[in-house]
């Protein structure tokens, strides 16, 4: 009987553990489909002389929204817009972990990613990458305790959805990209995690595979404290790295 009640107490005390960690709690789902926020495409010195010459030549009578609009259309007619497609691209994190004594990658993938990127190949100094934003509610390991615990604690997906980047510059590129040639640069910006933003720079590896296709895969690596990403104390699991890859492999196609 004694044998039977510390049993009954164990059991108890970790179902108390587990529920207190999220592990057995079903996390919100997706709110609604990811959708790419629209690029703001912006114009050089060299482009807004453009345009002023475009309204310039119009009549002498007074600008109307019309012109102002031929004006953007001869600005931006080079520019393409491509949207990363969520079928073709993945998002995905992996860090190290003992598991049952044994050390291992744990990865983490979503395939809801959106954002978009306006260029043109001819000159790369105009290209421009818009927010970029991943549902947190969606990136599943291969373990659901695991899951639950990423979303109901760690992330706490309830409350905060979704992870945001915020591009505020691109460096390397060159000047221009032949269809089929791969080019290597970075991004930096802003990235969100909860209510915590940090910059970060993304190494971008990237190609234009046609006219209306262009695909890469973007890295960068954070830690843990800066977002105050805490691994709960579960059984079995120890030795969380601090550091934590994040990898962006996207397809993006023309609008």
């Amino acid at each position: 009987m004694k044998k039977v009640l510390l049993v009954f107490s164990i059991t108890m005390i970790v179902v108390f553990v587990l529920s207190a960690c999220g592990l057995l709690q079903d996390p919100e789902e997706a709110s609604a489909p990811i959708e790419a926020t629209p690029v703001l495409i912006e114009t050089s010195i060299d482009q807004q002389d453009e345009a002023t010459q475009v309204i310039e030549t119009q009549s002498d009578v007074e600008e109307s929204s019309s012109e102002q609009s031929a004006a953007a259309e001869a600005v931006s007619r080079d520019v393409t817009v491509f949207v990363i497609s969520q079928s073709d691209s993945q998002v995905r994190f992996e860090l190290d972990e003992d598991l049952r004594g044994q050390r291992i990658t744990v990865v983490g993938v979503t395939d809801q990613v959106a954002g978009e990127i306006a260029v043109n190949l001819d000159d790369l100094s105009t290209a421009q990458v818009g927010v970029m934003q991943i549902n947190a509610r969606t990136l599943l390991t291969d373990n659901d305790f695991r899951n639950r615990a990423i979303q109901n604690q760690i992330l706490d997906t309830g409350d905060y959805e979704f992870i945001t980047f915020e591009p505020t510059g691109i460096v390397g590129l060159p000047d221009k990209a032949a269809i089929g040639e791969q080019i290597t640069f970075t991004i930096e910006g802003n990235l969100t995690i909860r209510d915590l933003t940090n910059p970060v720079t993304f190494t971008v590896n990237a190609r234009a595979d046609s006219q209306g296709q262009i695909s890469g895969t973007a890295t960068t690596v954070i830690n843990r404290v800066d977002y105050n990403l805490n691994i709960p104390s579960v059984p079995n699991v120890a030795n969380v790295e601090e550091e934590v890859e994040l990898y962006i492999d996207f397809v993006a196609l023309a609008k």
